[in-house]
């Protein structure tokens, strides 16, 4: 595919250590999820977590490859990004091969990536948008259902199957989507989960156009318009039978 001159965008995430640029470049095709501020958060996330040296990490709902990079950056041995999107993982692909990192991308889901792991670290940023219409093809990196939690909620139960003994997760969401009720997933599943990372900010356009719908659901407090966004660490500190 030919790249437009806009698909190439200077992103606020963080580049590599000792580098004083405030901002990368990142590869994006039409219709792939552009980092933000969630994607800025766990970012942040995966520096503060210290990832071992040579460690194999998942980028689950990759997108760009933005949380690859960073990992692989960060010293990470190797790097599986998977999304269910092609262009998805094009991006990513474009990404991690122009910085000549250990990035592979893989086109699937969450079982594919079971079928990939175990790995030592697990990052994901997952479709979390609450939404009253089904996902449609241009919306289906942030749609996730009527209460946001079509992909978190399988994704925490899954999330053991993911991970080595010793291993952890980092997934950002927003607040909107239910912090309590990941936490107490992935604790259900046998994982030790805390927050550690916190952020709000406004909303953004896609939140603005469904405030009714929200403010309907009791999703949001009528009139708010700014949201949370947490970094969820789950850790698998028992070994597998």
């Amino acid at each position: 595919m030919t790249a437009s001159a806009e698909s190439v965008e200077d992103i606020p995430l963080f580049p590599p250590r000792g580098t004083r640029t405030l901002c990368d470049r990142f590869f994006r095709l039409p219709g792939v999820y552009r980092p933000q501020a969630d994607s800025h958060l766990l970012a942040g996330a995966i520096r503060e977590a210290r990832i071992p040296e040579g460690a194999s990490v998942l980028d689950l709902c990759c997108g760009t490859g933005a949380q690859a990079v960073t990992a692989a950056r960060e010293g990470a041995g190797s790097v599986t990004a998977i999304d269910v999107s092609t262009r998805a993982l094009v991006s990513a692909w474009v990404n991690g091969t122009s910085r000549r990192l250990p990035v592979r991308v893989r086109r699937g889901d969450m079982l594919t990536a079971a079928g990939q792991g175990p790995f030592d670290v697990v990052v994901a940023n997952p479709p979390y948008v609450p939404s009253a219409a089904s996902p449609r093809r241009a919306s289906r990196g942030w749609d996730a259902g009527e209460d946001g939690r079509a992909v978190l909620d399988p994704l925490c139960v899954t999330a053991p199957a993911l991970l080595r003994s010793g291993g952890f997760m980092l997934l950002v969401h927003s607040a909107v989507s239910g912090v309590d009720r990941s936490l107490d997933r992935f604790r259900a599943a046998g994982l030790k989960a805390s927050v550690v990372a916190r952020a709000r900010v406004p909303f953004g356009p896609v939140l603005l156009e469904r405030v009714d719908f929200l403010e309907a659901r009791g999703l949001i407090e009528p009139g708010e318009r700014t949201e949370e966004l947490v970094v969820i660490r789950a850790d698998r500190t028992e070994k597998r039978c």
